[in-house]
């Protein structure tokens, strides 16, 4: 059956393959994202996690830095000892615990688009074209199912069955919630699929998607009704929508491997240590032992500009600390390396579409 008007699948359509024979299993391409709830659940249960690092070059400090990235393996091997240890102190359902807690607010650039998107459907377009830059272990996809409904599909990247329930159970629950937190709480899913055994909590899902549950079922996906594609958002804004997932295409691009992509990571790593210092291209080329000539041409191979690199670091930090909302604008332009409150308005503007206090407003 066709798609509806508008809808657009990102589903890559590759199959579980043996980690052994694919080169993503460990390439390190992954944000830290859901690494960092499982810690903050473990604290939070009481749960000592200092041997789910083991063997694996990391440590705590680096999952809160949002240049790192870790590879297919080191996020599994992370996962599955995470799992094994809360499952043992009585906490089973770390998926839903973590998907629960989910906030639109929480993701970055990716949340702003999603917030100025005019209507659910055309966010939820963002959320599935741009998933892996918050981190996501799966393969997403958005399909038409019937005239009456359609589905977020959520595929596996390997053969790893044992991780399936917290993958999915941590996406559709997080799904569920962001929409509801962009159209109302009365937001039911139709349905909720999911390929693998009906888990002794069971319970918990009916309690949190208030829909039909199928278990054992072919695939994984996420039903509802097609009314709510079309139901408008309050924070519709098309220029912050646009600038945002702009800002969002180029933090796919330099985490999607393209030719001389660790540079770019290496740019973005020393901006974000140096924002309150405004560093320049020339001063970046000399701390990479790099000529500016050379900076300049291997940023252009591989398709990027350094302003826009700075840029884009320096709206993405200003959006996290004006949502965590314990510094004023000026303090926050002063983080992000402006004297002048007035001149961090006018550039936060040029990147967003909206004014810092607008952004504030809107993540509330």
């Amino acid at each position: 059956m066709a798609r509806p008007a508008g809808m657009i699948g990102f589903h890559s359509g590759a199959c579980a393959a043996p980690a052994i024979d694919d080169p993503r299993y460990t390439a390190a391409e992954f944000p830290t994202n859901k690494l960092l709830y499982l810690v903050q659940l473990a604290d939070a249960c009481g749960v000592n996690c200092r041997a789910w690092f083991a063997g694996l070059g990391l440590d705590r400090a680096q999952l809160a830095d949002p240049a790192l990235r870790v590879s297919y393996r080191q996020a599994a091997t992370f996962v599955q000892r995470a799992l094994a240890a809360l499952d043992a102190a009585g906490v089973g359902d770390a998926g839903l615990r973590i998907g629960r807690e989910g906030s639109i607010g929480g993701f970055g650039l990716l949340g702003l688009a999603m917030m100025t998107a005019r209507t659910l459907g055309e966010a939820m377009q963002a959320g599935i074209a741009h998933h892996k830059i918050c981190g996501c272990l799966l393969d997403l996809a958005f399909e038409a199912v019937d005239e009456r409904s359609v589905a977020l599909v959520a595929s596996p990247l390997f053969d790893d069955t044992a991780l399936l329930p917290f993958f999915c159970e941590e996406l559709f629950a997080s799904s569920t919630m962001i929409a509801r937190e962009l159209v109302g709480a009365e937001l039911r899913p139709l349905r909720l699929e999911l390929a693998y055994p009906r888990p002794r909590y069971a319970a918990a899902y009916t309690q949190l998607f208030g829909c039909e549950l199928r278990f054992d079922a072919p695939r994984c996906r996420l039903l509802i009704d097609t009314r709510w594609l079309a139901h408008p958002l309050p924070g519709y804004n098309p220029l912050t929508a646009q600038q945002a997932l702009a800002l969002c295409a180029q933090q796919r691009t330099a985490d999607g491997g393209e030719p001389h992509q660790e540079i770019v990571a290496a740019v973005e790593r020393l901006l974000r240590q140096q924002l309150r210092q405004q560093p320049t291209l020339t001063e970046v080329a000399r701390t990479l032992n790099l000529s500016e000539r050379s900076l300049r041409r291997r940023l252009t191979e591989s398709g990027r500009v350094f302003r826009e690199i700075h840029d884009r670091v320096r709206a993405e930090r200003a959006l996290q600390l004006l949502q965590a909302g314990a510094l004023s604008v000026a303090e926050i332009g002063s983080e992000v390396g402006f004297s002048d409150p007035r001149e961090f308005r006018r550039a936060f503007k040029r990147w967003t579409g909206m004014a810092p206090q607008e952004a504030r407003r809107a993540a509330a």
